[in-house]
């Protein structure tokens, strides 16, 4: 099997660079980040530590979409979900997309798959979710947060069928790389259990600019996890959303979890840190919508969109305080 990483960023790098050294198996990235490309080009690839230590340069063949001549029978694409639609709409055009190919995606938040569908067949498409930390400090430059055969990752055929020879051959190919993955029988139901957890670490820590760490050390965190996963899980129900974890073992993951990523801020607070739109309205957003859509409405989580939006329009009157567990402000995806 081949594959194609549409958006070399944290993500992208760890799948792709993964599954080139521990799988041997034939990778290529496709990235629109100009200094991303360059940079890779000019070392000669991209440069991965693990947890800040033995850093080494790994080649890698990077390219533009337009001047990609490669055919990979699978595409895995990592990038934000407001940058979705464009992203494929200029893969498309470039003529990187054939119909006998099938796309892996494991992105934060929901509505990427939608998006997805207008390009691929739903048969063709795998939906995923990761529990992986991976900071990018810069242009080709990442750590992989976490001790190796850390990972753990949920992968589901999109039309919600048995599992074909080509996502099996996926699921090996990923177990091979030491992505620990586990296949599971629904998209759905996996998917929004991930948004559900981000709904509540990924917002919570972005509002009030902390490392996750920082966060539990909150007594009232428990209750303020309880009451989000609550109206999440209240939502889905009415939705006939069953997910992969009950409301308990959400809320008792919130600590243990936050532990042992304790120096580490989401992927959330990393794009608001940066001045970039956050994705709140496809975590908490699309919790709220799925409410509203059966008839509930969920009153906290609007009301935490609606803050994180202040919050981000704050931001033309002061800087978020710097990244202090990094002072290279590292992306970390969680």
């Amino acid at each position: 099997m081949k594959y194609g990483i549409i958006g070399a960023g944290a993500m992208g790098y760890r799948y792709g660079v993964m599954l080139q050294e521990n799988a041997g198996v034939d990778v290529d990235f496709i990235d629109t980040w100009e200094p991303n490309v360059k940079k890779v080009r000019e070392q000669g690839g991209v440069s991965v530590a693990r947890d800040h230590k033995n850093r080494r340069i790994i080649p890698i063949n990077m390219y533009y979409p337009e001047e990609y001549t490669g055919h990979p029978d699978v595409w895995i694409i990592f990038k934000k979900q407001m940058q979705l639609a464009e992203e494929l709409k200029r893969d498309s055009k470039a003529g990187i997309f054939h119909d006998d190919q099938y796309v892996f995606s494991a992105m934060n938040g929901m509505g990427h798959f939608e998006k997805i569908e207008k390009y691929f067949p739903k048969d063709h498409i795998i939906c995923g979710t990761a529990m992986i930390a991976t900071r990018l400090d810069g242009p080709a430059n990442v750590d992989f947060m976490g001790p190796v055969n850390s990972e753990v990752m949920h992968m589901a055929p999109y039309n919600n069928k048995p599992a074909d020879k080509t996502t099996e051959a996926v699921f090996n190919d990923f177990t091979a790389a030491k992505m620990g993955p586990v296949m599971v029988d629904e998209w759905k139901g996996m998917c929004m259990s991930k948004v559900v957890f981000n709904a509540v670490t990924n917002t919570l820590c972005t509002m009030f600019e902390m490392q996750m760490g920082q966060f539990i050390e909150y007594e009232g965190v428990t209750k303020m996890a309880t009451t989000l996963f609550n109206e999440a899980f209240d939502a889905c129900e009415r939705a006939g959303i069953h997910m992969i974890e009950s409301r308990q073992e959400e809320i008792d993951s919130v600590i243990p979890v936050s532990q042992a990523y304790k120096y580490h801020y989401p992927s959330m607070y990393q794009d608001f840190s940066k001045g970039r739109p956050t994705e709140v309205d496809y975590i908490n957003g699309y919790i709220a919508k799925i409410g509203r859509e059966h008839d509930y409405v969920c009153r906290v989580h609007e009301f935490v969109v609606q803050e994180v939006h202040m919050a981000e329009m704050m931001r033309k009157y002061h800087k978020p305080q710097e990244n202090v567990a990094d002072s290279k402000k590292a992306q970390v995806e969680a």
